[in-house]
């Protein structure tokens, strides 16, 4: 956000002047021969316009001081007003110009994800995205978190994922794929339901706290449901029971972020139809082939030829996976 500097010093210059002008109508009454109190009051009483009755009486010296302080002090105090106001209207532009700027850089985003809330489970979702260097944009409703989103350099919006137009400022229209993680179960249900409605070919993947929720969930048009204490229970007891497994899919985040598991999935067209593993996979490792049917092929033969339709899981270097990609 752009900074406002030249109205906060032009306050504090006013602020400064109109310390000084006090004093030079105290010191002024003094040098015309009043005692300090009816100096300070008498300047007091004119800076604010209030006026005092013994003007009448004054001499012609005095008076003329006490007009031309007032004319100055009343002068000052629009000033002051008029830099204060340009400040706060300033700084309302500048939120503003931020929004159209965040809104920009949105509306350049293409397979890009869409989070949903940015709590505990959306924070873990965004920063999973941003270490696979995956774009994706926040939806937050709780104006609270935005001082959060800007800590961590995160594209956003401020608005609820059930808001058809957030979602469509959140460029739903070309989304890859959106992330429903809102503490609230019934929320979820209905931010899946309109992004469903929206983009009928959208991946939705859904958080569900309550089991009765995931069916719900599933009913609305997600694609994929996790509930994040089952999921976290299956994880604590397969790293008890199987240790080095849990390694093996962990090693992405284990200090070797060049080896990494990923999917690939042969499109109708595709110039990896009809090709066998062994022309197409070179250093890296095919564990797995889902056929269209739904058929698994662990472990599959090199001479095997792919289908539009399949479904393929390899692992190896990143370097070596880009091309497949």
């Amino acid at each position: 956000m752009r900074r406002i500097r030249a109205p906060h010093r032009g306050v504090k210059v006013a602020g400064v002047g109109l310390v000084g002008l006090v004093l030079a109508g105290v010191g002024g009454y003094l040098a015309f021969g009043y005692g300090l109190t009816s100096a300070v009051a008498m300047t007091l009483l004119t800076l604010t316009t209030v006026g005092f009755s013994t003007a009448k009486g004054m001499r012609s010296g005095p008076l003329l001081f006490t007009a031309v302080l007032a004319v100055v002090g009343v002068g000052l105090f629009a000033a002051i007003v008029g830099l204060a106001g340009t400040a706060i209207v300033e700084g309302r532009v500048g939120i503003f110009s931020r929004s159209r700027r965040m809104q920009k850089r949105i509306d350049q985003l293409t397979r890009h994800f869409i989070v949903c809330a940015y709590g505990r489970v959306g924070r873990s979702a965004a920063r999973e995205l941003e270490a696979e260097r995956l774009p994706f944009v926040v939806v937050e409703p709780k104006p609270e978190l935005q001082a959060d989103l800007d800590r961590d350099g995160v594209l956003h919006l401020l608005g609820s994922g059930s808001d058809e137009q957030v979602l469509r400022q959140a460029g739903i229209d070309r989304a890859r794929g959106l992330i429903c993680a809102v503490d609230s179960d019934a929320e979820n249900v209905y931010v899946t339901l309109i992004a469903r409605s929206l983009r009928p070919d959208l991946l939705i993947v859904a958080r569900s706290a309550e089991d009765q929720s995931t069916h719900r969930l599933y009913r609305a048009g997600a694609d994929k449901v996790v509930s994040p204490y089952v999921t976290s229970g299956r994880r604590m007891a397969n790293m008890a029971v199987r240790p080095h497994v849990v390694d093996f899919f962990d090693i992405a985040r284990a200090g070797q972020p060049d080896l990494r598991l990923e999917e690939l999935v042969v499109k109708p067209g595709s110039a990896l139809v009809g090709r066998s593993l062994e022309e197409i996979m070179g250093p890296t490792a095919p564990l797995l082939i889902r056929r269209a049917d739904g058929q698994l092929l662990a472990n599959p033969g090199k001479q095997l030829r792919l289908e539009a339709g399949d479904t393929l899981v390899v692992y190896g270097e990143a370097a070596a996976l880009r091309p497949l990609e």
